[in-house]
């Protein structure tokens, strides 16, 4: 090539990198004296690079009983991660990475639920991809405090935690269709069913917000140009459920399921002036700490429509009695009853018991009296306003989710007599319960509500506080006594349907019911235990203070049990010592013919003198302890007593006494004063007891007793 050649050639070249660096130049230039590139803020960017921004925890809020015992709460866990980047820890001793993946992995192996094996592969491959830190998936989350002490303790490189909430149940299956539960997806907690999801906008939280500008192992710069946004912490949610009511239901269900294993168990108890669910609770449960396999995620209580069979039986009778029609004495033939494209028949098989009275009708449970009412009494046109007039049309407005409404199936004869003794036409429980308030309350229903009150979860301040709502005065106070006086002859009287259910130390109002369970396609299922068996009932039945209703579906029975056999324990338990909890003073006696009397003070005299001066009076007097000073006296001065009842007189050194005999009244007392937790076991009379005899008694201490009935000739 000739020099004219090459020198063309670098001339070329030398204008063509010449122009290829004015224009790189001319780009560089524009960029620093713009600040950006293709509408990129580049301090902004460098400054978003930079900074690095994490969440402040804050908690959901806790849901509490109406005594303030907390039912669910946020409970620190930790999630494990493994820092795999050596340049991370370069200079500092110990490393702050993983070393020795083969060992970490060995140790880690039991505490993550894998092999190690699978945690050696995790951390070699994170580190072969240039990741800074590896995660095990679900296996690394939701440790213990407990678990992520253990593994601190092993001292292991590059292991490190971070904090995270999980909601907990500290009572596990307690309540748990009333609570609900909350679950945890991507560091946010949300309520997915009961009172978790219906008061999902008062219990959620607000997390915080820290950012600032680091290097690249994360270390804040000298200026990090931090910003914070506070956390706020969700408000405390506190229901009407209490706590000792709640076990009480608790635990009879559970015998109960235990026992007889039933497809379906139903039971609620209601302050029946105020409208306040005290317990609430169904079988099959479930518990919220461990979602597994569950059967039912609903609360039958709220969203099960059935048909009530005869509990219904109190609404059609009120209504009549009500209208001014009903007359307890008219005579009518039990058995069967004809009416179009129906035949009516009583429960023993359309045998009935001749002619009887309206009033042992309702003793009997007569489904002919009920269809007598409805059709010819008081006639279904008045009938159905009545119903109506007891809100069975429409849901209870109760605050908890998924509530349903039952149907009426009221167009035929036959349907109108059906449905006045609790067929056809389908309910829920909290409907019925609902309307069965004006029959406790005078003729007052009260709307049954769950929510007592909102309060700050930083400050303690009540945003919200519940107050009773009547919704309706279907009956009038007399009808309501009457109708009272009715449900306590279903148990007290002979041929009542409700024996079995008699309390020991009060009078009980109720009604039974036996319903039919329909089949898919039409038709009902046939056998002695495909019923729902179920109970309506108030005590102390002048004056009721609780209001509860239970319902056991298709119980397996023993060739010789009845199937109100299962739902009369859960009644009896509750009720007996849910109103001895209550402190509700016994309305009944073993023996009428005692007067009552006055409890004298004898506080200010010695042990001896009160003994001698109580003794004049009472027949049963016994002496808690051995101090010479009188403490107290059980019951308290100015109650009303009966001349054979135990009298206490507690001296200021007391013991333990030996509670053989005692009844469940007097242990109760026992137990309030001393500040006892107390748990029965049985019915009747005191034969066994946790505390032995003589020893020191403990404030707050908890005491068992064992319980027999008297023994029989």
């Amino acid at each position: 090539m000739n020099n004219r050649n090459k020198n063309f050639s670098t001339v070329f070249l030398i204008l063509v990198f010449s122009i290829m660096f004015f224009i790189i130049a001319g780009r560089f230039l524009y960029i620093e004296t713009v600040g950006s590139i293709d509408g990129v803020d580049l301090t902004a960017w460098a400054e978003d690079i930079r900074t690095t921004s994490y969440e402040i925890d804050a908690d959901r809020g806790k849901i509490y009983d109406n005594n303030g015992m907390v039912l669910a709460y946020d409970r620190p866990t930790y999630r494990l991660y493994a820092i795999v980047d050596p340049e991370y820890s370069a200079n500092l001793d110990p490393p702050q990475h993983v070393t020795d993946p083969g060992e970490t992995a060995k140790k880690l192996a039991p505490f993550l639920d894998m092999k190690a094996s699978e945690i050696q592969q995790t951390l070699e491959e994170g580190k072969e991809n240039d990741r800074f830190q590896v995660e095990f998936g679900s296996n690394g989350r939701s440790l213990s405090q407990e678990a992520k002490e253990e593994i601190e303790e092993l001292e292991l490189n590059g292991i490190k935690f971070k904090q995270e909430s999980r909601r907990y149940y500290p009572n596990g299956q307690f309540a748990s269709h009333v609570i609900g539960f909350a679950r945890s997806k991507e560091g946010e907690i949300n309520g997915v069913t009961g009172i978790e999801k219906q008061m999902e906008k008062h219990l959620q939280e607000e997390k915080g917000k820290i950012s600032y500008e680091r290097d690249k192992y994360g270390t804040k710069l000298l200026d990090p140009n931090e910003v914070m946004t506070e956390p706020e912490n969700g408000n405390d949610v506190y229901l009407t459920i209490d706590q000792k009511i709640q076990t009480f239901l608790e635990d009879a269900l559970t015998q109960v399921e235990e026992e007889y294993s039933p497809e379906k168990i139903m039971a609620a108890v209601m302050d029946p002036d105020t409208g306040e669910i005290l317990a609430m609770s169904n079988r099959p449960s479930y518990n919220p700490n461990n979602i597994g396999d569950v059967e039912n995620w609903y609360n039958d209580i709220v969203s099960h429509t059935f048909e009530p069979g005869s509990t219904m039986k109190i609404f059609t009778w009120a209504a009549a009695i009500d209208a001014g029609v009903y007359k307890g004495s008219d005579v009518f033939q039990s058995g069967t009853y004809k009416v179009p494209g129906h035949t009516i028949g009583d429960h023993n098989n359309g045998e009935g018991w001749g002619p009887i009275s309206y009033d042992e009708g309702f003793q009997r449970s007569s489904n002919v009296a009920a269809s007598k009412l409805a059709l010819e009494v008081l006639g279904p046109t008045k009938l159905r306003k009545y119903l109506s007039a007891f809100n069975f049309d429409e849901k209870t407005g109760i605050d908890l989710p998924n509530e349903k409404n039952g149907r009426f199936v009221f167009d035929r004869k036959s349907e109108q007599a059906t449905t006045s003794f609790g067929q056809g036409s389908t309910v829920t429980a909290i409907q019925m319960m609902t309307a069965a308030t004006a029959v406790a309350n005078d003729g007052k229903m009260m709307r049954p509500y769950m929510l007592s009150k909102i309060t700050s979860g930083d400050t303690g301040e009540v945003l919200k506080e519940n107050e009773p709502d009547q919704i309706g005065t279907p009956i009038s106070k007399d009808t309501a006594d009457q109708v009272r006086e009715l449900m306590g002859e279903v148990v007290t009287s002979e041929q009542g349907t409700g024996q079995s259910f008699k309390l020991d130390d009060y009078t009980l109002a109720g009604k039974t019911g036996t319903a039919q369970i329909s089949k898919p396609g039409g038709g009902y299922m046939s056998g002695r235990e495909n019923y729902t068996f179920s109970f309506m009932g108030m005590a102390p039945k002048e004056d009721p203070e609780l209001l509860v209703y239970v319902a056991v579906q298709q119980p397996q029975l023993e060739a010789t049990e009845l199937g109100s056999e299962p739902v009369s324990y859960i009644v009896r338990t509750v009720m007996e010592n849910s109103l001895h909890y209550m402190d509700i003073q016994p309305d009944k006696e073993t023996d009428q013919s005692f007067s009552p009397l006055t409890m004298p003070d004898v506080a200010d005299e010695s042990t001896e003198q009160a003994e001698q001066k109580l003794k004049e009076s009472f027949e049963n007097v016994e002496v808690i302890g051995s101090g010479e000073n009188v403490e107290a006296i059980l019951p308290s001065p100015g109650t009303k007593v009966v001349e054979n009842q135990r009298i206490m007189i507690v001296t200021d050194q007391p013991k333990m006494p030996d509670l053989t005999g005692y009844s469940v009244r007097d242990v109760h007392k026992l137990a309030k004063h001393f500040k006892l937790n107390i748990e029965t076991m049985g019915n009747g009379f005191v034969k066994a007891q946790s505390i032995p005899a003589g020893s020191n008694i403990k404030e707050g201490g908890y005491l068992v007793v064992e319980l027999e009935p008297p023994q029989s000739e």
